[in-house]
């Protein structure tokens, strides 16, 4: 698509009120949290990535593939953008999907600016409609819409989401509207650093929050759960991103190896529904699962900065999503 010229290079809408020129107790420097917010699939964990320079939130073209809210920091040098990644909001069908629209409504009310991710691709619908509303029922907190896949779209096209976007937030929040719209694309590093800097922008004066150089705050088993949830992810049915869940049982280092060649041993149990998904996750005398262990250990041992032996079990929870001792025991 034509992109804009490089003296037009922050091609958004702002009517945020810049920082204050009193006196700033912490030197100028800015920290807070930002959630970014959107309908299943909306781009919020490549955007995640794509913000803090690393993958700390798992991706898929699957909806639903995000469980737990993963924190992933921006470190400026002025500032610390503290990024937490939601699933996406949605109508509940089930009980986890009940419990993860409350831990999105959790987050809403903790956070100093929200990020609310629409697709250019895509014309809004009801679904970014009930979003929304949800959002203008939240408080005073700056809102910002990111017209997310930029690049999926031609320049004529990405204008009229914009101005698409723009009118549902005047029909929601009143004339003021949304407090900023930025088109952006993170496959392709289109104003991702624009999105950066408009979230800081509604940041409050602090000191840093967080090591300068930790990228997020999630322990290392969410973290390997989630990339081979990832892993698991590809390629399968529709039905199947609902029902997998990912338990890290132990991580611990191989007896008798030496300091200069250690080797950690993580055991790792899949839980699906039913036998028929169990089925689906294994393949054909286990050549799925195979895979599945082979593209998640390239991310672990990059987290973990050691080699290990990944040793994974699919078993099935019948009906666990609608269960809540099977969800408590699953971490949801």
């Amino acid at each position: 698509m034509t992109r804009p010229t490089q003296r037009n290079r922050e091609f958004h809408v702002s009517k945020q009120n810049k920082k204050s020129d009193a006196d700033d107790a912490y030197g100028g420097f800015h920290a807070g949290f930002s959630v970014l917010v959107g309908r299943p699939n909306a781009g919020k964990s490549t955007l995640t990535n794509a913000l803090v320079g690393q993958k700390v939130a798992i991706t898929s073209a699957k909806p639903q593939t995000t469980r737990h809210t993963i924190r992933g920091i921006v470190h400026r040098e002025d500032a610390q953008l503290i990024l937490v990644d939601t699933p996406g909001l949605h109508r509940p069908r089930t009980l986890l999907g009940k419990r993860l629209n409350d831990l999105v409504a959790d987050t809403l009310a903790e956070v100093d600016a929200i990020g609310f991710c629409l697709p250019a691709n895509e014309k809004i619908g009801p679904g970014d409609k009930y979003i929304a509303a949800q959002l203008a029922a939240v408080g005073r907190k700056p809102i910002v819409a990111i017209v997310t896949k930029a690049d999926t779209v031609d320049r004529q096209a990405l204008t009229e989401q914009l101005l698409a976007v723009a009118a549902l937030g005047r029909d929601v929040m009143g004339e003021a509207g949304w407090a900023d719209i930025v088109p952006v694309s993170a496959t392709d590093g289109f104003q991702v650093s624009t999105v950066a800097d408009v979230l800081i922008g509604h940041m409050p004066s602090s000191p840093p929050l967080y090591p300068d150089g930790e990228l997020t705050d999630e322990p290392e088993a969410v973290m390997i759960a989630e990339l081979i949830r990832e892993a698991a992810l590809e390629g399968v049915r529709d039905e199947l991103p609902h029902s997998l869940a990912v338990v890290v049982e132990e991580i611990v280092p191989r007896e008798g190896r030496t300091e200069d060649n250690p080797l950690l041993d993580v055991r790792v149990n899949l839980y699906v529904e039913r036998p028929s998904q169990k089925a689906i996750i294994i393949g054909k005398g286990g050549s799925r699962l195979r895979e599945v262990g082979t593209n998640a250990r390239k991310g672990i041992e990059t987290l973990l900065g050691t080699r290990i032996y990944l040793d994974l079990h699919v078993k099935v929870a019948k009906d666990w999503q609608r269960d809540p001792k099977q969800l408590v025991k699953l971490g949801f």
